[in-house]
């Protein structure tokens, strides 16, 4: 099928250049209560605007928190920038904006999107005679060693570790100290020449991304990544990942001076409380136990060479732990720029802190001896035969009784492995990862008596699928993580195109959100399809429920509607299933059945793997079988990478298909452990959590179709259960006014009339005035504000749909 060029796009926000030929317009500058806001484009979808009124009530609010969705491809981050810039320069005393990402690529994405705004800003600005010289503007981002750095060696180097370390071994202090009387010694002349211009190393006003803060290096011969961690404090807009912010270990090192009043943003946080549960979880197995073991004895013969020729340096840190351990160096100001050793502390209470460091961990053969003693005792746990489930306070009963050690050292364990390590000077810090493992574990589940768990599983079975027994700290509660943020910044704002469900988040999260809102989708023509499918075109329930999934039935009709579809629609076709292990086992018995065969015929086919490079080469060749009008198939997991971070927009995704409801693997004994709290202390139902997490992700994998205006896909949600009510009603706002009632129980047969219906219908010219008269200029923008009252959402009704 013929499909007609659509208009021009501004691709990186899927914005509509009305002009043919036109990408970036003039702008448009509107009062929106006491804020000057400048939009970098000529006209606002409704549902921006409406974000943005919704956005400033959270601002407004002072100490108050929101949850904000709004439909994906309608430029969410533009509207985020701009009111939150206007914010700023209206309200000086805001403080910064922390803009947290889970990728580079969004990292990028975010930066290009604020130098726009800043672009034109300065043009609007300039048209009035006025400059933006008067109102110095710093926006930076903050990755690791291994992106940010410019040393040609070091960079070399493919691992990422091995990048820190060689780092460390350049700019430590002790190594430093070491080349005023070594001139052999290598230095980084990058961090010197930063070092050497002090206050002076002062970075211009601008917009920076990796790019521009490692061709600012060049220029100046500054670190960047020593720059940026400096210039942090001066910056108006700072934008890292998700771990700066919600891992303690990071962010005691990189977020601990950010002033209080700033603006805490956390962008495609439709899976915050997972990322903020794998912050502080450790997972242990014999491997990485014998490794420790090693660690400690090398650590320890590191310690007696030590003694042999500078004792003094020993004994110095044993008084510094008398007085504690932020006098022992667990936070050592600037000196944590270049000396950090593993991290800062997991745990960050100030009386432990201001403590004397208990007398059998303070010299440091007592320490190791002690850490030897915890190692062998959890070697000796991984050789249970049962799966065990128990608390921190059962955990350090049992290891009370049996090594007669007493919980009260372990709390120190993390920092104190920190402070020895930089008294030894360790630079090579990937060689002992392992032993900072076990201290985290240690600190924490001698700290945590509550919303944790130690579960021993000596049937686990990893990526390798071979058992492999393991021990695991797992934490429970999400709002561990995120409620120092909550409590410290103003305003906490969790937004994504695909947060639906929403009503789950402040109950895992703990927090009280001011805003609560799921924006809809201004349309000029209904751009997306969402079918239920529940049965084959033989009237079989089609389900991946554990007891008809495997039924050849079920794998045959499933394998029927992906070739029916691969034959009528165009170009690309993205298919979800459950798991790995499923997706597998059908694709094995497509094969035998001559599915595959019947495939090919119409589409190419590539499958996503456990492999990220070999993923990353087939989604290169799934574009290009797409690009050059042959057709592809890409097969992919609900909770994989690809479902994540990958957009199939315009001919790369026409269609999405969720292969089953993607519901965790419920025989998890972390799940179940984590299940159980829920509900004792949040009253969360088994059923409601599993539910919302599986629709959650569904929702992810839809809002892969759709990345723009002009764009359209099919979503066929194929599983009877997306039939019922408590499944289909938790799909986002912009999906459910879509979907109709008549299309909620097809089958395959009766589907494939549909789509071709449809596809006719998006082959037809898009016309500029039918676009137009969903935008909002500035007149219209300006009579919005006037009459807006406190729900700024009526003005939907604006729009055609």
């Amino acid at each position: 099928m013929e499909e007609s060029a659509p208009p021009p796009l501004c691709y990186a926000t899927g914005r509509v250049a009305l002009t043919p030929g036109t990408e970036c317009l003039a702008g448009m500058r509107f009062q929106l209560d006491e804020l000057d806001v400048f939009f970098p484009y000529d006209y606002l979808y409704p549902e921006q605007f409406s974000y943005m009124c919704e956005l400033k009530k959270v601002l407004d609010a002072k100490q108050g928190h929101g949850l904000l969705e709004m439909p994906t491809g309608t430029g969410k981050t533009v509207c985020l920038l701009s009111l939150i810039i206007a914010y700023q320069h209206e309200h000086p005393a805001m403080g910064k904006l922390i803009y947290c990402t889970r990728t580079v690529p969004e990292m990028e994405k975010c930066l290009a999107e604020l130098k726009f705004i800043r672009q034109k800003r300065g043009e609007m600005l300039a048209a009035e005679g006025r400059s933006t010289k008067d109102e110095p503007f710093l926006a930076l981002c903050l990755s690791s060693r291994k992106n940010m750095c410019v040393h040609e060696r070091v960079v070399s180097e493919a691992d990422r570790e091995h990048v820190d370390v060689e780092c460390r071994k350049m700019t430590a202090s002790w190594v430093r100290a070491r080349a005023r009387q070594d001139s052999g010694v290598e230095l980084c002349g990058f961090f010197e020449e930063w070092d050497r211009a002090g206050t002076d190393a002062v970075m211009p006003a601008g917009v920076y991304d990796i790019e521009d803060m490692k061709r600012l290096g060049r220029e100046h011969g500054w670190c960047p990544y020593f720059m940026a961690r400096h210039a942090i404090a001066h910056a108006n807009v700072v934008v890292y990942n998700y771990q700066y912010m919600l891992d303690p270990k990071v962010a005691g090192m990189v977020s601990r001076e950010l002033e209080a009043e700033s603006v805490v943003v956390f962008d495609e946080g439709h899976n915050i409380d997972n990322i903020c549960i794998e912050a502080y979880s450790v997972e242990l197995d014999k491997g990485k136990l014998n490794r420790a073991q090693r660690c400690a004895s090398r650590l320890g013969r590191r310690v007696d060479e030590l003694r042999a020729h500078d004792a003094e340096r020993v004994q110095a840190e044993y008084e510094r732990l008398v007085k504690g351990l932020e006098d022992a160096g667990a936070f050592a100001g600037r000196a944590a720029l270049t000396d950090a050793q593993l991290g800062a502390s997991p745990v960050l209470e100030r009386d432990v802190l201001d403590e004397a460091v208990p007398g059998n961990v303070r010299r440091a053969e007592h320490f190791l001896r002690l850490v030897k003693v915890v190692i062998q005792h959890l070697k000796k746990r991984l050789e249970a035969p049962k799966v065990e489930v128990e608390t921190p306070a059962a955990f350090l009963l049992d290891l009370e009784q049996k090594t007669a050690l007493d919980s009260k050292p372990l709390q120190y364990f993390y920092a104190r492995l920190n402070s020895l390590m930089r008294t030894v000077e360790v630079a090579d810090l990937d060689d002992y990862a392992a032993l900072g493992m076990v201290a985290d574990f240690a600190t924490r589940v001698a700290t945590y008596q509550d919303g944790f768990a130690v579960v021993l599983d000596p049937f686990f079975r990893g990526p390798s699928g071979i058992p492999e027994a393991k021990l695991q700290l797992s934490c429970l509660d999400a709002s561990l993580a995120i409620k120092p943020v909550f409590e410290r910044f103003a305003s906490v704002i969790i937004t994504s195109g695909t947060l639906s469900p929403l009503d789950l988040y402040p109950k895992l999260l703990q927090f009280t959100p001011v805003v609560q809102v799921s924006l809809q989708m201004s349309i000029f023509r209904p751009c997306i399809l969402p079918l239920v499918v529940t049965k084959g075109a033989d009237q079989l329930a089609m389900s991946t429920r554990f007891e008809s999934r495997d039924d050849a039935s079920v794998v045959r009709n499933y394998g029927a509607l992906l070739v029916d579809l691969a034959a009528h629609v165009p170009d690309g076709l993205v298919v979800f299933f459950t798991s790995y292990q499923y997706m597998e086992q059908t694709v094995a018995k497509w094969d035998e059945t001559g599915v595959l065969r019947r495939l090919l015929a119409h589409k190419l086919l590539f499958i996503e793997t456990k492999d990220v490079v070999e993923t990353t080469l087939a989604l290169e060749n799934f574009r290009r079988a797409c690009d050059c009008g042959r057709g592809a198939v890409f097969l992919s997991i609900a909770r994989g990478k690809v479902a994540e971070g990958i957009d199939f927009d315009r001919h790369y995704g026409r269609c999405v298909v969720n292969i089953g409801v993607p519901y965790q693997y419920t025989q998890s004994h972390v799940l179940r452990t984590r299940l159980d709290y829920l509900l004792t202390r949040f009253q969360i139902r088994e059923a409601d959590f599993l539910t919302f997490d599986a629709m959650r992700q569904t929702a992810q994998c839809v809002g892969r179709v759709i990345r723009s205006k002009t764009d359209y896909g099919i979503v066929i949600l194929a599983d009877a259960r997306f039939a019922r009510n408590d499944k289909r009603s938790k799909l986002p706002a912009w999906v459910l006014q879509f979907l109709q009632s008549a299309h909620l129980n097809l089958s395959t047969d009766a589907s494939l009339g549909i789509v071709r219906t449809f596809l006719r219908q998006m082959a037809q010219p898009v016309d500029d005035a039918d676009l137009k008269q969903m935008l909002l200029d500035t007149a219209t923008v300006a009579s919005l504000v006037k009459g807006r009252r406190s729900d700024a959402g009526h003005f939907m009704d604006l729009a055609p749909t």
